[in-house]
């Protein structure tokens, strides 16, 4: 039987987070660095990019980081709200946060909107042709 979430994690530290940590895949990064590094990789072949000094392309860097771990997080929780029944009624997902009652719904739908505040902080971080892009 393949296991959906793993025993033990870094987030068992942080027990009344750890739920919530589950609900948004923070315990499997694979997700975020799937949409982290096309933002980096389209980034570095800008031409405004590749001329600004290096402490500049720090900061954007830093704003795909958080806003791809934010925009994951949000796309799993949302996921997981609309198949909680059925993942309750699969082995393999079963014990996630929502099935398993470890979450209420309406505590997963607050975090849903906090992950998507966070991420329209980071698209309004950008400049105008990248948020006209976001909402599109």
């Amino acid at each position: 039987m393949v296991q959906d979430i793993a025993e033990k994690s870094f987030w068992d530290k942080y027990p009344p987070l750890k739920p919530f940590a589950q609900l948004a895949r923070w315990d499997r990064p694979i997700g975020f660095w799937l949409l982290f590094w096309p933002c980096v990789w389209g980034a570095a072949l800008a031409p405004h990019f590749q001329d600004r000094n290096f402490q500049y392309k720090l900061w954007p860097i830093f704003l795909f980081f958080i806003g791809a771990i934010a925009m994951r997080g949000a796309g799993c929780t949302l996921n997981d709200l609309l198949d909680r029944k059925l993942d309750a009624k699969v082995t393999r997902t079963k014990n996630r946060p929502l099935p398993s009652g470890t979450v209420h719904p309406v505590a997963a739908v607050v975090f849903l909107m906090l992950q998507l505040a966070v991420g329209g902080w980071v698209l309004f971080q950008l400049p105008n042709t990248a948020i006209m892009i976001g909402f599109l």
